[in-house]
């Protein structure tokens, strides 16, 4: 497997000196976000893990080689190029084959990370269940189910059914950790109405339950739900109105499969006026922080376990 992963030096140093590490995403920046907003985004994501303690391993694929850790050179070339394919479990072996380059989803990040012996990563929001169709379930969601990492995030994609998100992922077994709530974030908005099934008020006790369920044999991921910051939040209500508009329109425009999402969310930007743009912003950069936060908090955790 050695030959389809390269490690940046950065990375490279952090593994040998057991040092924290956090994973980051990359299709927030290939199909998410323009340039070059997408380059200060991954700028400034790596900057939060590194300002708290943890090395940042921003996680693509490029000319078929599965990069943990990008250059500046590297990301450059990954914010700016087109037509980069959205890599997920299946899509891995296609781009190895070809030499393709793309940007990693949740559920290929996660592949990635837990095969280079990374347990944290940090991302937006994760894939769930569709609101129309409802058979349309992400791919991410079987992947946190079998990946021991912990994932931290807002809770699901907003446009998702986020009821039967939560389900689906109790009936997987996933522990949902609310961070400092007891709610489920809505993304763009901090409340949803829906429990977690428990709640965490700090890294140590987030690094705690991994520990514990992890120890136990049950090797799911650790959804970490973490609220969006309450400056650049939006009102559930808000969200809500331009949510349904987007997906009335998507439905009128025939949108399908992988496209969806990247429409959705653009319309819902429009739509609020880029206020959940500026949300969305926030919140991954809030993520990276509790990320790392998470990570130091578990490599100090495992030290002292090994002691």
């Amino acid at each position: 497997m050695l030959e389809y992963y390269r490690y940046s030096p950065e990375v490279s140093k952090a593994k040998q000196l057991q040092a924290s590490l956090v994973a980051l995403e990359t299709t927030v920046l290939t199909h998410g976000l323009p340039y070059p907003q997408n380059l200060q985004l991954a700028q400034d994501m790596e900057a939060q893990v590194r300002a708290h303690g943890a090395t940042p391993a921003t996680i693509a694929v490029l000319d078929g080689i599965i990069q943990v850790g990008l250059s500046d050179e590297q990301l450059e070339f990954l914010v700016q190029a087109k037509n980069l394919r959205k890599v997920s479990r299946r899509d891995f072996a296609p781009a190895i084959a070809k030499k393709e380059s793309g940007g990693t989803t949740v559920a290929g990040t996660l592949i990635a990370a837990h095969a280079a012996g990374i347990q944290v990563f940090a991302t937006g929001g994760i894939g769930g269940v569709h609101r129309q169709p409802a058979y349309d379930v992400s791919a991410d969601l079987l992947e946190i189910s079998r990946t021991p990492v912990i994932v931290v995030c807002a809770g699901a994609k907003a446009i998702l059914d986020l009821p039967a998100t939560l389900e689906y992922l109790e009936t997987l077994g996933v522990p949902v950790v609310g961070y400092q709530t007891d709610e489920f974030p809505a993304f763009y908005s901090r409340s949803s109405g829906l429990p977690v099934s428990v709640r965490a008020d700090s890294p140590g006790e987030v690094a705690e339950i991994a520990r514990a369920h992890w120890g136990l044999g049950l090797d799911s991921a650790i959804l970490v739900a973490v609220p969006p910051p309450k400056e650049s939040a939006l009102p559930a209500g808000d969200a809500e109105r331009a949510i349904e508009q987007a997906l009335l329109e998507a439905e009128q425009e025939n949108v399908r499969g992988q496209a969806v999402t990247p429409f959705l969310l653009a319309r819902v930007s429009d739509l609020t006026g880029h206020s959940s743009l500026k949300a969305n912003l926030a919140l991954l950069l809030n993520n990276a922080r509790v990320a790392a936060e998470v990570a130091v908090a578990l490599s100090k955790s495992t030290h002292l376990a090994a002691v």
